[in-house]
């Protein structure tokens, strides 16, 4: 038998060896397992285990790993001490079952443990533990980042911070409503994050922290920086303009916080007067009318807001409006208005010319002359906020006029004669002048005013001015001309007077001249005894009183002169002597007053003459008379017999007579009217009659 068939007959035997040990060795496996739950919470300062059980093995190598790191390994059951990490010698101990125990364990002992079992021929087990270590939460504050949160800003953050506690679970909450993660909300670590935020944000936001044995709760209450808004402007009362001297308040207002005081700026000038915003203007003129500022300042966000206010005040134009119409080139017509100040000006229109054309102020509207528009009224429109009001003009063609003259005498001594030709008319009338066919230019002789109506004729010569042709003057204007031929003459007086007072002591002598006359002064002349002193005598006569002489002179454009302290008891004559320089004319009608001074000396000779004739007159009328007389006695001288009549009682008819006419006296006997002169001059002859009787008569 070889060995090798030794073994095959041995094989039995080893397979069932190798059975019997393979079972044994199926039931000794090492196996580690925790003795509570793996998740351990504990707080900070006590003790406590991580409790672990094995089997499968004796005195298995046991290894305490903190993370990775290992921090205590012991063999069990042996008499070395387990090796401790340095730094947790004073906390950690591994219990002879391998479990490892913390003593008075610090919060940063906080972790995830690992325990590792490992025996030769058995393998390496292990489990692990997570072991939270808490604090009590305490001293937490909550804090903003800025301090204020501002409308606008890009994000504004609340952070909780404390001075121990361990925070297992945290809920931030706003005005009592929990707050999750979202676009406006984002929490994060210790923080909230608001983006964005705006003024809704504003309130009580708090946050409470919790873990197994502690929680707490922190408020804040956050203040959220808005505004200032756009400035709510206001002038009061509401009104579209205001009139001068009126009183008005700008009011003005804007959101924000904190809040704004409001200032009022016009002009670039910050207003004073105004309180809260509100500015008083009162008796407003038109220098206060413009544009308002308000302008509104938060002091903590330094935002800034203005707002402009537009104050119109108004006041109306002075007087009235004043309508014209002028002449352009002399063929066109220029209607003007104007109705000057006010503020705004007036807008000005002539509607019956133009419905386009309009100005402010001052408005003129130039239209082609027509004989549509003589006389025709044409009225101005002027419109102003405050007052609508209107003026008319009438174009009118020139009128007929009469030329005046005017003369006066220059510096030089030369006579100047002033023509002067105005027509009514509108526009004015231009003025051309004209000598016979010659036109008249301005020159040393001729000069000619400026608007034209006025030919002002220098000489030291009358004959220049009475020899010359005539002037002409035509005054025409787009819608007509008016021609006047003008012959000047000499110095004439064409009518005058004599006015006395009552007393006759003054006299006021008045006078007219020819309208073309020239005259440059006027001589008043005096014939008679000289005049009373001022002192109230008679001044002795010094000349003749017989003559004329110069008593006053008076300049060209006078026409009256007083004259005083007249004796009125004395005959005075005066008369008048106009003058063209050193020419004199025909004096006027001599002007007497006085009782009179005797006879002239054609009185006297007509007298004389008549002498004769009155005496012959005389003698004849005296004859008459005579014979009238002689004739009449010597009838008187015949018996007169009685007539048969009715009888009568003339006593009785005088007495009724009496009573009707009630006493008063008898009327006139008429028929004495009809006697002539000498029948009723004539006394007759006394004639006696006899006594009454009674007759009576048989028929």
């Amino acid at each position: 038998m070889t060995w090798l068939e030794g073994i095959q007959k041995l094989r039995p035997v080893l397979m069932s060896v190798l059975f019997i040990l393979t079972s044994q060795g199926a039931n000794c496996r090492l196996v580690v397992s925790p003795v509570g739950p793996t998740l351990v919470n504990a707080l900070a300062g006590t003790n406590v285990t991580l409790a672990v059980s094995y089997s499968g093995a004796s005195d298995p190598v046991v290894t305490w790993f903190k993370g990775i790191l290992p921090v205590g390994t012991w063999t069990i059951n042996t008499n070395f001490p387990p090796d401790i990490a340095n730094d947790s010698r004073s906390v950690l101990e591994i219990e002879k079952d391998g479990s490892l125990t913390f003593k008075d364990v610090p919060q940063h002992f906080t972790g995830s443990y690992t325990v590792e079992l490992t025996k030769s021929g058995h393998g390496t087990v292990s489990v692990t533990f997570t072991l939270n270590i808490y604090e009590i939460i305490q001293n937490v504050t909550l804090i903003t980042a800025p301090y204020f949160a501002q409308e606008g800003a890009e994000r504004f953050t609340l952070q909780y911070n404390m001075l121990q506690g361990v925070v297992e679970q945290e809920i931030w909450r706003f005005n009592g409503r929990d707050l999750q993660n979202s676009t406006h909300y984002l929490m994060e670590g210790t923080s909230l994050v608001i983006f964005g935020p705006n003024r809704t944000d504003k309130g009580s936001y708090s946050v409470t922290l919790m873990n197994p044995f502690s929680s707490m709760t922190i408020h804040k209450n956050v203040t959220v920086l808005y505004g200032p808004d756009e400035p709510i402007v206001e002038a009061l009362p509401i009104q579209p303009f205001y009139k001068a001297g009126d009183s008005l308040i700008l009011s003005c207002r804007a959101e924000g916080f904190p809040l704004s005081i409001p200032q009022w700026i016009f002009g670039g000038q910050i207003l004073s007067d105004f309180h809260q915003g509100v500015l008083n203007l009162t008796n407003v003129q038109t220098s206060q009318g413009g544009s308002y500022t308000c302008s509104v300042l938060n002091e903590m966000t330094k935002e800034k807001r203005e707002k402009n206010v537009t104050l119109k005040v108004y006041d109306r134009p002075l007087g009235s409006p004043i309508c014209s119409v002028v002449s352009v080139n002399n063929s066109d017509l220029q209607y003007q208005c104007k109705w000057a100040g006010g503020t705004p000006e007036a807008q000005l229109s002539f509607p019956a010319l133009s419905n386009i054309s309009s100005g402010a102020g001052t408005f003129s509207l130039t239209v082609t002359s027509s004989a549509n528009l003589r006389d025709i009224t044409i009225t101005c429109l002027a419109e102003h906020p405050i007052e609508q009001n209107t003026c008319n003009i009438t174009a009118k063609s020139p009128r007929n006029f009469l030329p005046t003259v005017k003369t006066s005498v220059d510096s030089d001594g030369k006579i100047a004669v002033t023509i002067r030709c105005v027509s009514e008319a509108s526009p004015q009338a231009v003025v051309s002048w004209s000598q016979g066919n010659e036109s008249v230019i301005t020159g040393s002789t001729y000069q000619i005013s400026s608007d034209t109506t006025q030919l002002k004729i220098r000489s030291h010569n009358i004959s220049t001015f009475l020899l010359a042709p005539n002037y002409t003057c035509i005054c025409r204007n787009p819608l007509g001309n008016q021609r006047k031929l003008l012959q000047l003459q000499g110095p004439t007086i064409s009518d005058s007077s004599l006015f006395p007072n009552q007393d006759g002591t003054i006299i006021t002598l008045t006078w007219e001249v020819p309208p073309t006359s020239v005259v440059t002064g006027f001589d008043i002349q005096m014939k008679g005894p000289d005049l009373l002193s001022h002192g109230g005598d008679y001044s002795v006569p010094k000349r003749s009183s017989k003559e004329y002489r110069i008593i006053q002179q008076k300049p060209g454009y006078a026409r009256s002169a007083d004259v005083f302290l007249l004796n009125p008891d004395m005959t005075y004559r005066f008369r008048i002597i106009p003058k063209a320089r050193l020419t004199d004319g025909e004096p006027s009608e001599v002007h007497r007053i006085g009782p009179g001074d005797g006879l002239s000396g054609s009185a006297i000779a007509g007298i004389a003459a008549g002498i004769p004739c009155s005496i012959l007159t005389l003698t004849l009328l005296i004859g008459l008379i005579f014979l009238i007389f002689y004739h009449y006695k010597k009838k008187s001288n015949k018996t007169r017999y009685p007539v048969s009549r009715a009888v009568k009682t003339i006593q009785p008819k005088a007495a009724s007579h009496n009573i009707l006419n009630g006493g008063l006296r008898p009327p006139p006997d008429y028929n004495s009217l009809h006697q002539t002169p000498s029948e009723r001059s004539v006394t007759l002859p006394m004639f006696v009659p006899p006594a009454p009787v009674r007759v009576a008569t048989t028929v």
